[in-house]
């Protein structure tokens, strides 16, 4: 992972997928290690992952940290990140599924890079518990 110090003394890290510079948060970290995760050992292609998904709730603008697209482009997958001192709760986990109202994906994962809840949306409009390979 390329980091680098800006001219402010803030440690920034690129990101290859959106082609940019970054300030390298806590959050930012468990981005990039989803990412690389997904790439590199779920063998999702690049091409296939967006970073700041635009989502609209409400009218109000927002992004989903991650989702990954099939061949057809349509999302399967919907990852919200926190920092690592973030409880993954309830309404860690209600966020990602307002998120994935909109973007309409199978799977839902939440994560602070310690803890992992991942959720299978079924063909009732329910979320279940699911396993998502670590």
């Amino acid at each position: 992972m390329p980091t680098r110090v800006n001219d402010g003394g803030v440690v920034e890290v690129w990101a290859s997928l959106r082609r940019k510079w970054l300030v390298l948060t806590p959050e930012e970290e468990v981005r990039r290690r989803v990412v690389r995760h997904l790439t590199e050992r779920l063998r999702v292609p690049a091409t296939h992952i967006v970073e700041e998904w635009p989502v609209k709730l409400n009218g109000q603008s927002q992004r989903a940290d991650i989702v990954a697209v099939d061949a057809e482009l349509r999302p399967w997958l919907v990852v919200e990140c926190k920092a690592p001192e973030v409880a993954i709760n309830q309404s860690v986990i209600d966020q990602a599924v307002r998120y994935n109202s909109v973007v309409g994906a199978r799977q839902v994962v939440v994560t602070n890079g310690r803890s992992v809840a991942a959720f299978s949306l079924t063909e009732q409009g329910t979320y279940i518990p699911c396993n998502f390979p670590l």
